[in-house]
């Protein structure tokens, strides 16, 4: 059963206890399109840019719950000019990939990751909660109805985009009582066009992606628009993505890199590489790949597993902590930066080449050079992306993160 807060009593305000019905995977109607579409052949895929046949649908009313859900046709919805959606941004989603494993079968990437973050995004935005086990069912049946979708191709998968959006009609300035649930999926190649070439970032200190006690680390739709207009100007003067800096004592923190983590390798002089990427301090989001990489960049050191190509005697020591773009500055002076590169769904591992910055005693943008690597990828961002591709794609079974949809 939902949240048992959940009892209509005008205005928009709501009261409990009473239980009302919850996602019920049991209640599942499926309707088949009965006009398929073309699918495209996989070198001609534009991130988000096709859809699938099917999408998965249900809806939340505050007496009644949440709604059988179905397995349509993909089409529009008709929604209330005032819905809370259009007027607030009550706008949550998740990206998350399915894959064809080596037997045919249909994979996801540690989906429960997803699961719990939508549900943490939905709290923070008051939307009704729902059961994530439920829908995680669900969605592995959409994945199943459009299984032909997935290309199978290595570094392809199906795109998916889990979306919550409040519809309370109203404009009263309060959270959305009613909503719409739906996930889609979208066939997809590489992010970045540019294949392994590493990415060049534009370190911005007039704009930022999230601040201390906002909503950062929470995956809403408001977080990334923001940030069209500064990637705009970014790529007006030649970088691909945005650097995200938050001023503090310290100086100017990296935070994140476009809608990305970042990660920075810094050479010992012991000769082992400390691997540091941003604390989860509320400005940065926790990604999935963010934290599969220190999870597997840990197992290699404690000799759980060996990235390829790293050897079992090279020690990585993963640091969760701030750093600023001074300090990139000077262990570049050093010779002890080594690589930088950005990690999310939809990109895996993009390896960056060089960063943007204008000192704000100077009006010209200088350039942080990254060391250049044959074949565009540095050693520990290689192994990464190779060893996450390999346990999303089903070639390497690792702590039960690939998870069949059957």
């Amino acid at each position: 059963m939902s949240n048992p807060e959940w009892r209509s009593v005008g205005n928009g305000h709501l009261e409990g206890p009473i239980p009302i019905p919850d996602l019920d995977p049991s209640k599942l109607t499926i309707t088949l399109s009965e006009s398929l579409k073309p699918i495209p052949e996989p070198e001609s895929l534009i991130f988000g840019g096709t859809m699938s046949d099917h999408m998965l649908v249900a809806s939340f009313d505050p007496v009644t719950g949440w709604s059988a859900p179905e397995i349509k046709p993909y089409g529009p919805f008709t929604l209330d000019p005032a819905s809370s959606c259009f007027q607030y941004a009550t706008n949550i989603f998740e990206g998350m990939k399915a894959y064809v494993g080596p037997d045919g079968t249909p994979r996801l990437f540690r989906p429960d990751k997803n699961m719990t973050r939508l549900a943490r995004s939905a709290e923070r935005v008051a939307l009704p909660p729902f059961n994530s086990d439920a829908l995680l069912e669900l969605i592995k049946k959409l994945v199943v109805v459009d299984k032909k979708w997935i290309p199978n191709l290595e570094g392809h998968s199906l795109y998916m985009r889990p979306t919550i959006i409040g519809t309370r009609a109203s404009l009263g300035v309060t959270a959305s009582d009613h909503a719409l649930l739906y996930v889609i999926l979208s066939p997809t190649g590489p992010y970045f066009r540019t294949g392994p070439k590493p990415i060049s970032l534009l370190a911005t200190t007039q704009n930022v992606r999230a601040w201390p006690g906002g909503t950062g680390s929470h995956k809403l739709a408001g977080n990334y628009t923001s940030g069209f207009s500064p990637q705009r100007k970014a790529a007006k003067q030649g970088y691909d993505q945005l650097l995200w800096l938050l001023k503090d004592e310290s100086g100017w923190k990296v935070t994140e890199a476009g809608a990305m983590n970042v990660f920075v390798v810094v050479g010992r002089d012991d000769g082992d590489i400390d691997l540091v990427t941003p604390p989860l301090d509320g400005t940065i989001l926790p990604g999935v790949t963010r934290d599969s990489i220190l999870a597997i960049t840990n197992a290699h050191t404690a000799g759980k597993l060996t990235l390829p190509g790293i050897p079992p005697t090279k020690r990585i020591h993963t640091h969760e902590r701030p750093f600023t773009i001074a300090d990139m500055d000077r262990w570049l002076e050093q010779d002890k930066l080594q690589e930088m590169f950005a990690v999310g769904t939809a990109a895996v591992v993009a390896p960056v080449g060089r960063v943007g910055f204008q000192d704000e005693d100077d009006s010209k943008i200088r350039d942080l050079l990254l060391p250049s690597y044959e074949g565009g990828m540095g050693p520990v961002s290689w192994a990464v992306r190779k060893m996450i591709v390999d346990i999303q794609e089903g070639r390497f079974e690792w702590e039960g993160w690939s998870v069949r949809c059957e």
